[in-house]
């Protein structure tokens, strides 16, 4: 492997001066800012660039990159919009399309400054065949990505509109725990450095499985020590349920189901009140804080200050480009960053705060150890160059790529010290050929799903 010594980035923080950065063997091996270069090393010139620790984006959707802008859904909320958009073409994804899907968001995110990402894949009905899902390990591996997988799926219809609204044939509790244990056995490494993990995530936590499954698959990840995901009070309607199906709060379901814990984490957890965030932060349960799609379908803003004055970590996710149409997590940090503001004053979100969100947060809540520019940590980092006009006039240059956002200026982006960005091209991607490819995927899907 390369050894990269980063010669006199302009500003990293926790240093008052330029600082260099040696990568060796997968790891930040040195810092500091009397580092010098020897002739093992491939010298990188970070004058006029800021470094910053990747990004960890800690919920996801790639498949929902061939499904921006669908019209029926545009104007929709949640429910509806499950029912218009991803329910409507998932059960036409093939395994080639899921790839191409899984490459392009992957690209999408690896622009704006990713180096882990947790993905929420659901597209598990009973008659789902394993390359679906190997399509998108292998998307992950090509473009070199430290890469999670949330596998989700459903043992009911239950009450989630999507499912309700499909013809899709659920898994059965049986297969689930089948097809997953072959996914852990051939995928999943538990190790700090980790390029793979596996994490038990029912689709929805109050809509999807029954109790009895759901506590199924709590006891199967907790024997394996594998951490959990699920969607959760991303609006009213799963209060609703909850209080009407199993006479209870939706937080104290989850209690119920055994689906609360330092190795739980929900995305969204918009209606969380007083009470729920209690909760949450008692039990150690962490969010995925997904601003921009909350905004999008119109569900609100996760209570992220209270939650963190709580107790809770906060992390950021992209949520899928069918309800956010980018992902960029420049622009969570950036809009996180302003959406608290406009609601409890100028106090309320930092930029330092916001970037911790975005990265060593996330990484602490997956286990893994990156997420900071720190001797010993993994070499994930992104190099932003401030050399362009767009960053004339910012005197916070250190925080310049979060205060200025997209489009963003990446010189050099790094995973587990191997290069996978250089001069804003993502290495391993025919920019060209990737596009054709997903105009064409977008048209084979539309026909697929015209056609049933």
């Amino acid at each position: 492997m390369t050894q990269y010594f980063i010669h006199q980035a302009e500003a990293v923080f926790g240093f008052e001066r330029p600082v260099s950065i040696r990568l060796r063997d997968g790891i930040i091996a040195d810092l500091g800012e009397d580092l010098a270069a020897t002739d093992q090393d491939m010298v990188i010139d970070a004058s006029q660039c800021v470094v910053y620790p990747g990004f960890v984006n800690t919920h996801h959707h790639l498949a929902q990159a061939i499904l921006k802008g669908i019209p029926a859904g545009l104007n929709q909320g949640l429910g509806e919009w499950l029912v218009s958009v991803p329910y409507q073409f998932w059960p036409h994804i093939t395994p080639d399309l899921m790839y191409i899907a899984a490459k392009l968001g992957l690209y999408e995110q690896l622009r704006s400054g990713v180096t882990s990402c947790a993905d929420h894949h659901y597209l598990y009905h009973a008659a789902t065949t394993p390359e679906l899902e190997e399509a998108v390990w292998q998307a992950a591996q090509d473009l070199g990505v430290r890469f999670v997988l949330c596998r989700g799926g459903a043992t009911a219809q239950g009450s989630h509109k999507g499912m309700k609204g499909s013809t899709i044939q659920p898994e059965s509790l049986s297969l689930a725990l089948t097809r997953m244990e072959k996914s852990y056995q051939q995928h999943h490494d538990d190790s700090a450095l980790s390029m793979k993990r596996l994490v038990v995530a029912p689709t929805s936590l109050v809509h999807t499985s029954p109790a009895e499954d759901l506590k199924a698959f709590a006891q199967w990840a907790k024997v394996r020590g594998l951490k959990r995901h699920s969607h959760l009070l991303e609006v009213g309607f799963d209060e609703q349920i909850a209080q009407q199906k199993f006479a209870m709060r939706a937080i104290d379901y989850a209690a119920h189901c055994d689906w609360l814990g330092d190795d739980v984490w929900f995305a969204h957890l918009v209606k969380a009140d007083e009470y729920a965030i209690q909760r949450l932060a008692q039990t150690g349960t962490g969010i995925a804080h997904c601003p921009t799609s909350n905004c999008r379908l119109g569900s609100g803003i996760a209570p992220a200050i209270a939650m963190e004055q709580a107790g809770m970590k906060i992390t950021l996710g992209v949520d899928g480009s069918a309800s956010s149409e980018n992902a960029s997590m420049l622009q969570e940090l950036n809009l996180a960053w302003l959406l608290h503001r406009s609601q409890a004053g100028p106090e309320a979100t930092k930029i330092e705060q916001v970037i911790r969100w975005g990265s060593e947060n996330g990484a602490d809540l997956l286990g893994l150890k990156t997420g900071q520019l720190a001797q010993g940590y993994a070499a994930d980092l992104v190099i932003y160059s401030l050399d362009s006009l767009r960053y004339a006039g910012v005197h916070s240059r250190l925080q310049g790529p979060v205060l200025c956002a997209e489009p963003a200026k990446i010189a050099y982006s790094f995973i587990n010290g191997k290069l996978v960005v250089e001069q804003g091209k993502v290495l391993g991607v025919d920019e060209a050929k990737l596009q054709q490819e997903v105009n064409e995927a977008c048209d084979d899907l539309i026909s697929r799903a015209m056609t049933h």
